[in-house]
């Protein structure tokens, strides 16, 4: 499970090529392991912030017990693998605490969106044996396996994540910043290298086309933040564990940026849509059943299973609540 914190990043492209806060600015996420820190997006518990806390009532209904058995691992939103590294260490001694306090009971990780994406890096990194050890199942919601178009859209004109209170190119200042948004741009697994994903009258802009897109766009940092993050988009092996792949499907999802002749990318472009979850496109999403339909699978994976349960109108976000998704976690949590 995760959090998200968001807040104004400044890139640093000297030698240590990280972000950082702006002065006087720090971010502290309270309550690492606890349960509340996944259920809700922020401390007041308002219904606006809901967020894991469905699925963990129904974990408990079946016995689950918040904080023992029910555990949390927030992380800075923000950042993509190569600034996470202390996450990633925090988590395998938080499913180590979690397998001992628990009688010696194999984890399961539930995760979402982004979240998928941190969990699938942080068990490519683990060997067989401890996964063998240590985690029961993988349980994904709406991951973008394979980025998304969505990240190029806000690099273009920003997000007004579906409220009417925020103006995308609002956002789009603070937006820009994230590395982890460089990270989950399409990777050239699932996008061929000859798709348009950004038409205009000048230039045809493909997945190899990104360093000319960003500095077209004026935005070098986005480049230097993509160089940076790049390497994590390239392995894309199998978790090495059980997996459960849920996603929705059926949403207009934004598939590529049209600029209308005569305007240049500082315009507002017209969305083509695709097949998708209204956030990710489906062919990321569904990017699970590639290890499934893998040649050599068994002997190269042991033999773990990967099941898909794609959900018709299952939204991004709102799948956190759909009552299918909960159902389908309750059954597989009592096995």
């Amino acid at each position: 499970m995760h959090r998200s914190d968001r807040i104004w990043t400044i890139v640093d492209t000297s030698g240590l090529r990280t972000t950082r806060n702006p002065p006087g600015v720090d971010i502290r996420v309270p309550g690492w392991g606890n349960s509340s820190t996944v259920e809700w997006l922020d401390p007041s518990h308002a219904s606006t912030g809901a967020y894991f806390n469905s699925i963990a009532d129904a974990l408990v209904k079946i016995g689950y017990v918040r904080n023992v058995s029910i555990r949390g691992a927030p992380y800075d939103f923000r950042k993509a693998p190569n600034e996470n590294q202390d996450f990633f260490g925090k988590l395998k001694d938080l499913v180590e605490e979690v397998y001992n306090m628990n009688n010696k009971t194999a984890v399961t990780l539930l995760v979402h969106s982004m979240g998928g994406s941190m969990a699938l890096h942080f068990l490519q990194n683990q060997s067989q044996k401890w996964k063998d050890k240590y985690i029961r199942r993988f349980i994904s919601l709406s991951t973008p396996w394979g980025g998304s178009m969505k990240a190029v859209k806000v690099f273009a004109i920003g997000d007004d994540l579906g409220s009417l209170m925020l103006r995308e190119s609002v956002m789009r200042t603070e937006q820009i910043t994230c590395p982890s948004l460089a990270w989950l741009l399409p990777s050239p697994v699932l996008w061929k290298p000859n798709e348009v994903i950004v038409q205009t009258d000048k230039f045809n802009y493909t997945i190899n086309d990104f360093q000319k897109l960003f500095l077209d766009m004026d935005l070098p940092n986005a480049w230097e933040m993509r160089k940076d993050t790049e390497r994590y988009t390239k392995d894309f092996s199998a978790p090495g564990v059980e997996l459960h792949c849920i996603f929705g499907t059926n949403i207009t999802t934004v598939e590529k940026l049209v600029y209308k002749p005569g305007t240049w990318l500082d315009g507002y472009p017209t969305l083509a849509l695709g097949n998708g979850d209204g956030t990710v496109n489906l062919r990321s999403l569904s990017a699970c059943e590639h290890w499934r339909k893998r040649r050599g699978w068994t002997t190269l994976n042991k033999g773990y299973s990967i099941k898909t349960l794609p959900l018709p109108n299952a939204e991004h976000l709102k799948i956190l609540h759909d009552q299918r998704v909960i159902d389908y976690i309750v059954t597989v949590m009592k096995i």
